[in-house]
């Protein structure tokens, strides 16, 4: 799948039908910044709205996939297949999210022992200082990711 592909279909469609950004995106309930995210390529449609995207946007799952109509297409899918092959995409990355978050977490705590296991001249209590800034920020870094991360999976559950 081509992230920039599927955008320049989107915005091509879109402008078939005679709709804005903001006018599509309250159709499917979605924010017309979201909308802007997939026309540029930055991300893709979450699976639980791609199919009133597509019927919105008057096409299919499998041309929106392929990002061209099908008469030009050469691939086949089946919707439902797209639809949990996205599902599972978006569980991952939300997974690696959570992964990466506890591996700061422990990370800063490693940091944190090192840097207390340093002192004396002036170099070493340098480096302990370096090390406990470093253990701070990985910890703040792997609680924001944590917390991000469970708060999206929650607005999922909502249906937000």
């Amino acid at each position: 799948m081509n992230q920039l592909l599927i955008g320049k279909f989107i915005t091509k469609k879109r402008k078939e039908q005679n709709l804005t950004q903001e006018q599509l995106a309250e159709k499917i309930g979605v924010s017309n910044k979201t909308i802007s995210k997939w026309e540029t390529g930055k991300c893709m449609p979450d699976y639980s709205v791609i199919e009133l995207l597509c019927k919105e946007l008057n096409t299919t799952l499998g041309e929106l996939m392929n990002g061209e109509e099908d008469e030009k297409s050469i691939h086949t899918y089946d919707n439902e297949q797209i639809v949990e092959m996205l599902k599972d995409i978006q569980n991952l990355k939300a997974t690696k999210t959570i992964i990466i978050g506890y591996i700061l977490i422990i990370m800063g705590g490693i940091m944190l022992i090192l840097s207390q296991m340093f002192s004396g001249t002036n170099i070493q209590d340098f480096l302990s200082g370096v090390m406990l800034g470093l253990s701070i920020g990985e910890f703040i870094t792997g609680t924001f990711l944590l917390a991000y991360s469970f708060v999206c999976k929650n607005k999922k559950k909502r249906g937000d």
